[in-house]
């Protein structure tokens, strides 16, 4: 029903940058709101940004000032652009959507396959 294109993930050094994107597809009457979540190894999955279809945006506190997330609502996608990253920023990155399918369902939190993130010298 919805389908998940996540792209931008790898490895790169601390103070490096990387650019993660999602883009929602299939059938979707609206999207209220996407961003990413992560998940490190023996940790629990954990906000990182997310932004809404008005264009509010909520940060994690250990991101705020070095992440920032946009969106283009035409194309149903979100890019997370990471700054000065750290090597505690290491994890897997889950693109996270809540939509409605119709105009009578209603909303619904839907997840993408996750895109690992490796920062280390």
């Amino acid at each position: 029903q919805v389908q998940f294109m996540e792209s931008g993930g790898g490895l790169v050094q601390p103070g490096g940058s990387l650019r993660l994107s999602c883009a929602a597809s299939g059938t979707i009457f609206s999207i209220y709101a996407m961003g990413w979540y992560r998940q490190a190894p023996g940790k629990q999955r954990e906000l990182v940004a997310t932004i809404t279809s008005g264009g509010s945006t909520n940060y994690a506190d250990s991101v705020k000032g070095r992440f920032t997330l946009s969106r283009d609502n035409t194309k149903n996608t979100v890019y997370l652009q990471m700054n000065s990253l750290k090597p505690e920023d290491t994890a897997v990155y889950y693109c996270n959507a809540v939509l409605k399918l119709t105009a009578l369902t209603g909303m619904f939190t839907y997840w993408g396959q996750g895109t690992q993130v490796t920062v280390s010298s």
